[in-house]
């Protein structure tokens, strides 16, 4: 059983910095990428930054410049850095795997950019 817990959301003022992590447990196998996926209320869950294993990183254009993704192998624990905060970063984050055993998400985290 996979599990993807996130912890280091919460409320930012605009202009500040969160990093978000997501620890990895269980059984992972044939990893082909780890992903930060973002839900805004009432609009759809998009696709924020993304690391394969190959090590190639995608983001999307609103982040670009701002958000880092990186992963320690060691802790089994996949990172964004985000700074720069815009109220617009307002949203549900979620971590996402994909892997020869199946696609896993964990339960998402809040984060908050007001002032």
């Amino acid at each position: 059983q996979v599990q993807l817990v996130e912890s280091g959301g919460g409320l930012v003022q605009p202009g500040g910095s969160l990093r978000l992590s997501c620890a990895a447990s269980g059984t992972i196998s044939g990893i082909y990428d780890m992903a930060w996926f973002r839900q805004a209320p009432g609009k759809e869950r998009e696709l924020v930054a993304r690391l394969t294993r190959s090590d190639f990183t995608d983001y999307s254009d609103s982040v670009k410049g701002r958000f880092t993704i990186s992963r320690d192998n060691t802790k089994n624990t996949l990172y964004l850095q985000m700074n720069s905060l815009k109220p617009d970063d307002t949203a549900v984050y979620y971590c996402h795997l994909a892997a020869v055993g199946g696609i896993y998400w964990g339960q998402g985290i809040q984060v908050t950019v007001s002032s």
